[in-house]
């Protein structure tokens, strides 16, 4: 009995810990063979024809990962989708909720500005692949993206104390 459980506490950790190391993913894969290496991916969502899957390393990582899956139920990408270049491509005064989502996934925190009354997200992520940052997108009652700002990120700025 007491291997059994040894056994599945050891099955449960590997599995929480399927990653993009191993072998990697080639366009063409089956959707259960992305499955298999990378684990129950953090979300889906419907983009046209094609379904994105969503492992998102957060609230604290700066990585999240979509693999697009075709209408044949085959990988097409698999993409790092916190990147500036992503960003860029959400449309302020255009964009909303499920825009965001398919293009970034979820984020990494929620608040409420109520001077603004906007609902922002936030995004960990690495500036230019080396500076801690965070984007903010910033949506209005109607969930349109009315502005995003980037700067950096919190967690990883040096704290100070004057006294």
């Amino acid at each position: 009995m007491r291997n059994l459980i040894q056994a599945s506490i050891l099955t449960a950790l590997l599995a929480g810990c399927a990653s993009l190391s191993g072998p990697p993913l080639l366009p063409g894969d089956s959707i259960d063979t992305v499955k298999l290496k990378l684990g129950e991916p953090t979300s889906s969502y419907s983009a046209g024809p094609e379904q994105l899957l969503e492992y998102a390393k957060g609230p604290m990582g700066q990585t999240t990962w979509m693999a697009h899956i075709g209408a044949d139920g085959r990988l097409t990408r698999l993409e790092q989708v916190l990147t500036g270049e992503k960003f860029a491509t959400i449309k302020v005064g255009s964009a909303r909720h499920e825009d965001v989502l398919r293009a970034v996934g979820r984020p990494a925190e929620k608040s409420y500005l109520a001077l603004r009354d906007f609902e922002v997200w936030s995004y960990r992520y690495k500036e230019a692949g080396v500076w801690n940052s965070m984007m903010h997108v910033h949506f209005d009652r109607a969930g349109v993206v009315q502005m995003m700002q980037n700067g950096p990120d919190p967690m990883y700025e040096e704290r100070r104390f004057f006294r």
